[in-house]
């Protein structure tokens, strides 16, 4: 009741449906076609990531943002897998929220590339290691993922970039905004979103926080030595 009554103040945002479950949230995508489903993931019948994977894979157009608690759910990483376009704290300003849909809504990230980082580098911790990996075995020092041969099949994407998108990728998934990269890498903005773009094509991924996942997935970047503190 109260998302309901923030969303609906906004005269560019109206609410067409509530779910009490991820079966009826499924069910009731697929009958209204909402631009954004802001989806909770512990629900009765079927869970939020069960009901994320489900309307993405139906293929129609809608985006999901999984709500979650930063420091006891750990749900959040299966469902960014799970085709989400990213998540929400349930503590997020009003304000927060509502830049957050609108942003998603346009195909952006819905939190910032920072914020990404913090919470990814928390569930990467808790992440298998890679097939070939020896359990505890930790990345060489010296080996940089950008200009090693893919061998690892889900690594193989990855070939698909020339080497300035990977230096773009490497920076997206460190955490730094557009503006941030473009000054790094001494491009300008624009050309910095037509990189990201193009990155998320090649890689057949939604949206940029995919992007960040896909990064963490494949090893190139990895996680910081010890999680952060909950905020």
């Amino acid at each position: 009741m109260g998302f309901r009554m923030v969303l609906d103040s906004q005269p560019d945002i109206t609410v067409i449906g509530e779910a009490a479950d991820g079966a009826q949230a499924v069910e009731l995508t697929r009958r209204l076609r909402p631009d954004i489903v802001l989806m909770d993931v512990r629900m009765p019948t079927m869970n939020g990531i069960e009901a994320t994977a489900a309307i993405v894979t139906a293929g129609g157009e809608s985006r999901v943002l999984i709500l979650t608690t930063f420091d006891l759910d750990e749900y959040a990483f299966a469902g960014l897998r799970a085709g989400a376009s990213g998540f929400l704290l349930k503590d997020v300003p009003p304000a927060d929220l509502l830049s957050a849909i609108r942003a998603v809504a346009t195909g952006d990230a819905v939190i910032s590339p920072s914020v990404t980082r913090r919470l990814l580098d928390a569930f990467a911790h808790r992440l298998p290691a890679a097939p070939d990996a020896a359990p505890g075995a930790a990345p060489h020092p010296a080996a940089d993922p950008r200009s090693q041969p893919s061998t690892h099949p889900a690594d193989r994407r990855l070939q698909r970039l020339t080497e300035r998108e990977r230096d773009v990728l490497h920076e997206v998934a460190a955490g730094l905004s557009n503006a941030e990269i473009a000054a790094r890498l001494v491009l300008s903005e624009a050309t910095v979103k037509t990189h990201v773009g193009r990155i998320l094509a090649k890689l057949e991924l939604r949206d940029r926080v995919q992007a960040v996942v896909f990064a963490y997935e494949i090893g190139l970047v990895h996680p910081c030595e010890q999680p952060p503190e909950p905020r």
